[in-house]
C-alpha cells in the first residue's frame, strides 16, 4: 500500500483532529500516512515572506529563543524526531499523546507534556532522553521535513500529499475518531482534489462558518 504524507505542527488544533482521522484509518488498514513536520513559525515568519525559498529556519534558532509557539514547536519537533528513533508506532502514540494533552487536555505544550507523552505511548525513556541529546542530527532531520514542505508549498497544517503528488491543506473543524466517518471524510477530501472541476480553493463565507460538533 503507497503512503500519503501528512505536514503537521503541534500548536496545531486542526492538525491534530487530522492526525486522529489518519490515525484510525491506518489502523483499520485501509491507508498508510507518513509523519512529516511543518512549522507553522516559520511558514509565517517576516523574513520568509515572499522569499521563493526560506532564509530564517526554525532549525537554525536556539531551544530558548523567539516567542512562546517558537520556543514549543521546536521542543516539540525535536523530541518527536527523537521519539521516531523507537520505531513507527513509537512516533504515532508520541505524536497523538502530544496533540491530546495540548489540545483535548488544555496542557501547555513544554517539558512536561513532552515528558508525559513519552511515558503514554510507553517509549524506552533511557533511549528517549539519550536520542534527545544528539541535537545535531535531531535538527538535521527535522531541516529535512521542513524542506520538503517548502518544496511542495505547504503553508498551514494539516496538508495531506496523496500517492500521485496531488496536495492541500484540509482544515477539519471538528473531531473524529470513528471508522466510517473517517472514511467519509476522507474520501470527500480525494474526490476534491481528483474533481474535473479543478477545485483550487474552497472557503466559507465569514458570516456562515463550518458548523462545530
Amino acid at each position: 500500500m503507497t503512503s500519503n504524507t501528512i505536514f503537521f505542527d503541534f500548536v496545531c488544533p486542526y492538525a491534530w483532529r487530522g492526525l486522529e482521522l489518519a490515525q484510525v484509518l491506518r489502523k483499520a488498514g485501509e491507508q498508510q500516512f507518513t509523519l512529516k513536520h511543518f512549522s507553522l513559525v516559520q511558514g509565517n515568519h517576516p523574513d520568509n515572506a515572499g522569499q521563493k525559498e526560506p532564509v530564517w529556519w526554525l532549525t537554525d534558532q536556539p531551544g530558548d529563543a523567539g516567542e512562546r509557539f517558537q520556543k514549543s514547536s521546536l521542543l516539540a519537533f525535536l523530541a518527536a524526531v527523537a521519539a521516531a528513533r523507537q520505531g513507527e508506532e513509537a512516533s504515532w502514540e508520541f505524536s497523538l499523546a502530544l496533540f491530546r494533552a495540548v489540545h483535548e487536555d488544555k496542557k501547555s505544550l513544554d517539558e512536561d507534556a513532552v515528558m508525559a507523552a513519552a511515558k503514554a505511548a510507553n517509549l524506552d525513556m533511557d533511549q528517549f532522553a539519550a536520542d534527545r541529546k544528539d541535537d545535531d542530527a535531531l535538527r538535521a532531520s527535522l531541516r529535512s521535513d521542513l524542506a520538503e514542505s517548502a518544496e511542495i508549498g505547504v503553508f498551514g497544517t494539516p496538508t495531506f500529499v496523496l500517492p500521485g503528488g496531488e496536495a492541500a491543506y484540509y482544515r477539519f473543524e471538528n473531531l473524529t475518531r470513528d471508522l466510517e466517518t473517517a472514511r467519509q471524510w476522507w474520501k470527500l477530501y480525494g474526490d476534491v482534489l481528483h474533481s474535473g472541476a479543478g477545485i483550487a480553493t474552497i472557503k466559507r463565507a465569514k458570516n456562515r462558518p463550518a458548523k462545530k460538533a
